[in-house]
């Protein structure tokens, strides 16, 4: 969503009703789909993005859908500092003077955030995705998220979109953060055990599903990767769980069920084709790239 802010193409921009009116459609049409796989989150751009009565609106209707919100919060300096000089405070604190914190709410970024700041996530129950690589690759910064952890903040992991990360995969985030927080914070700053429970159980709570997925448990839906440690990079491995962190890929994953279905099987792809998918995505590639020439 985003109603203001010169940095986008004039075709990205909305109006505000107009935005407010797609997104609302579009939750009534998806939001609880697919016997519950598919919910809906209101998602403004990020602050400079938005014009401040649409923060409001998607705060207000957000709690009166019982749905989540999801926006980008003090990615890098610039905006952080734009906010500042728009409303007179810090990024984080300007959205929740909006009314967006709480624990329905998921930040993503919050690499530039101060102690007051931090004790506000903590004190609502806001979310926060790391997303490491995307930081690295925007030249971002490296977000303080062993402090975070510290102070009680929950924080899980995202990728950012495929231009801001190239690989979307979630081996290689949690690699990322573990590393990362080493050289700000120590070798013991972010252990293994922790990365990958930001991967699975608490990836599951900043969605407020942690009761249906995230851990393998009586009652819970059959969320399933199996992972082949049998290979040379990854032996031996006197504790599985460094190994998945440190040195599995996206390639060692055999078998993937979700929700007790199987989608991935010996690394064959049961409900897609692949050849396929690569053929429908060159192909809109150059129909974009023809667009873009126009």
């Amino acid at each position: 969503m985003m109603d203001r802010g010169g940095d986008a193409p004039a075709e990205l921009q909305e109006e505000t009703e107009k935005s407010i009116n797609e997104s609302l459609a579009l939750l009534e049409k998806w939001h609880g789909r697919a016997d519950g796989r598919l919910r809906y989150c209101f998602a403004p751009r990020f602050a400079i993005s938005c014009t401040r009565e649409l923060l409001d609106r998607v705060a207000t209707l957000a709690r009166e859908r019982g749905v989540m919100i999801h926006t980008h919060a003090s990615e890098n300096r610039a905006e952080i500092r734009l906010v500042e000089e728009e409303t007179g405070q810090r990024n984080v604190e300007y959205l929740d003077a909006v009314g967006i914190s709480g624990p329905h709410v998921l930040l993503a970024h919050c690499v530039h955030v101060s102690e007051s700041e931090m004790n506000l996530l903590r004190e609502t129950g806001t979310h926060v995705a790391h997303c490491p690589s995307s930081n690295l690759k925007l030249g971002s910064g490296i977000a303080p998220i062993a402090e975070m952890i510290e102070r009680g903040v929950s924080v899980s992991l995202g990728a950012d979109g495929a231009p801001c990360n190239n690989r979307l995969d979630m081996f290689t985030e949690m690699r990322t953060a573990a590393l990362l927080q080493k050289v700000t914070k120590g070798t013991e700053s972010l252990p293994a055990s922790r990365v990958l429970r930001m991967a699975t159980i608490d990836g599951a709570r900043a969605l407020g599903q942690e009761g249906e997925i995230g851990s393998l448990e009586a009652g819970k839906r059959a969320d399933i990767t199996i992972l082949d440690l049998n290979r040379l990079h990854l032996t031996p491995r006197p504790d599985v769980i460094s190994t998945i962190v440190y040195a599995a890929e996206a390639a060692d994953v055999r078998t993937v069920l979700i929700d007790g279905a199987v989608v991935l099987l010996d690394g064959e792809l049961q409900t897609l084709s692949e050849a396929e998918v690569l053929k429908d995505a060159n192909l809109e590639f150059d129909l974009l790239m023809e667009r873009v020439k126009v």
